[in-house]
């Protein structure tokens, strides 16, 4: 059965279809557990295993994980332009989003009224999220700071409660998707730091509290994108695109791949056509085997 959403933004071609699919990391045997006929993004997992959430036409839906009954619309209002940058709060209780109008907000997991988490900026600030601590004290997330040939992307922490942002990284060349490692210790992200064209993104590590420590995990001729730990900590997922890539584009023969917290063991666990809303963030199962993702085949 195929699922109609609302439509916003970026709309899927003529045969083309959304499929969130379950993949299961040892056997790399898949399950479509929803399709759907208008772009639907970057699948959560709650933490007690029941659902999967995502986001269409600038909603929040969610729907049990093995694909049984039909998708139910979170309540956010008055938001409804939504991005695909959301994560769960470790209990289950909260989601945090992204808003299109730059900023954070926190929505109970039942719906409700949003309570916005982040700061009004005199200079373009403009909020995306893409990660929380262990201890769901602390939200990490990637700020476009400025506009025009000033325009500059980096990473940011703020207390999910609301408070001071911190910078961790402060340069011109855009990073993206920090998202913790499960003992809080890191932040793993993508970043044009080492790249020797525009756009050739890989996979580092840095400090969450300060982003000391440095160390890039990736050194290959993909564009590898959106970093996302298992929950026992022992996985790496994360999105590779074509050499040559610039950003994470949508419809792209992509592929999902595996390797170790420390870079090591690096393997290709599936390939498809996706790309932008297929991992945006972390959409690991609490057993840390299997993982959900949205491809967008054609035809």
């Amino acid at each position: 059965m195929t699922f109609s959403f609302p439509r916003r933004g970026r709309t899927l071609a003529h045969g083309q279809r959304a499929e969130l699919t379950i993949i299961d990391t040892v056997t790399a045997g898949t399950k479509i557990v929803l399709t759907a006929d208008e772009v639907i993004e970057a699948p959560n997992w709650t933490p007690d295993g029941r659902f999967l959430v995502f986001n269409a036409g600038g909603k929040l839906f969610r729907m049990a994980a093995d694909g049984s009954g039909t998708p139910a619309e979170i309540n956010t209002a008055p938001l409804a332009d939504l991005n695909n940058d959301h994560v769960l709060a470790p209990d289950g209780t909260t989601i945090y989003v992204s808003s299109d109008d730059g900023h954070l907000y926190a929505v109970p997991f039942e719906g409700g009224t949003p309570r916005r988490v982040s700061n009004t900026h005199r200079t373009p600030f403009h909020y995306y999220l893409h990660g929380i601590s262990p201890d769901g004290t602390t939200l990490s997330y990637v700020a476009i700071e400025g506009k025009g040939a000033e325009r500059r992307i980096n990473v940011f922490t703020i207390p999910a409660a609301g408070g001071p942002d911190t910078r961790l990284t402060d340069m011109d060349m855009p990073n993206d998707g920090p998202e913790y490692s499960p003992d809080g210790r890191w932040i793993y992200f993508n970043t044009e730091r080492a790249a020797s064209r525009p756009g050739h993104a890989q996979i580092f590590r840095m400090n969450g509290q300060d982003g000391t420590e440095l160390e890039q995990l990736t050194f290959d001729r993909q564009v590898n994108w959106f970093p996302h730990l298992s929950p026992n900590g022992k996985t790496v997922a994360f999105l590779s695109f074509p050499h040559g890539t610039l950003g994470h584009p949508a419809d792209k023969d992509v592929q999902l791949r595996l390797m170790a917290p420390d870079g090591s063991g690096q393997k290709t666990l599936t390939s498809f056509f996706g790309g932008q809303g297929t991992i945006n963030v972390n959409s690991w199962a609490p057993d840390s085997r299997l993982l959900a993702y949205v491809a967008y085949p054609k035809g």
